[in-house]
């Protein structure tokens, strides 16, 4: 699954998921492609490919694998590498911004702001255009922000805010 970006932005993403993208798709097209282009050959000289499942999977498969190697492509083409690392000290909240809340409910909760490719919100990456972090954004330390979803209003309060290394 993979999310849309809002039209006309930068793909803004850190140098760990650039990474990740630029991996995976170096893996689908120097390893995984030719290994599956391999198999449609032997099994288009199998004979009967209407009935031929090796052939018939690994075309579906090559299909699945060009479409990603597309979206990997046009994604790393606009991606915008924000590194928080390099970024200035500062306790207003940014893209690449580590940031430790106090939810409405009393939960203190560590989130990391990262691209729409990154989210993993086991680990507490939640992509910048999610409604938590546009709250978040351009708030400061200390700052309460107000979370509106389905008609009800939560209470948030910034603990603290950090730029680090994402991994």
């Amino acid at each position: 699954m993979h999310l849309q970006l809002p039209k006309s932005t930068k793909n803004y993403i850190t140098p760990n998921g650039w990474q990740k993208l630029k991996t995976e798709l170096y893996d689908l097209v120097h390893k995984e492609r030719p290994e599956i282009v391999q198999v449609v050959n032997w099994a288009a000289g199998n004979g009967d490919r209407s009935e031929n499942g090796d052939y018939l999977y690994g075309k579906r498969r090559l299909r699945e694998i060009d479409r990603r190697i597309r979206f990997l492509t046009k994604r790393l083409e606009i991606a915008e590498v924000v590194d928080p690392e390099q970024r200035e000290a500062t306790d207003q909240i940014f893209f690449s911004a580590t940031v430790t809340i106090l939810r409405g409910w009393g939960e203190e909760q560590t989130i990391k702001i990262v691209g729409v490719d990154e989210i993993d919100t086991k680990q507490g990456k939640i992509s910048w255009v999610s409604p938590l972090a546009r709250v978040l954004i351009k708030a400061y330390e200390g700052d309460t922000v107000y979370l509106k979803i389905e008609g009800k209003t939560e209470e948030i309060e910034i603990l603290s805010v950090r730029y680090q290394k994402i991994d």
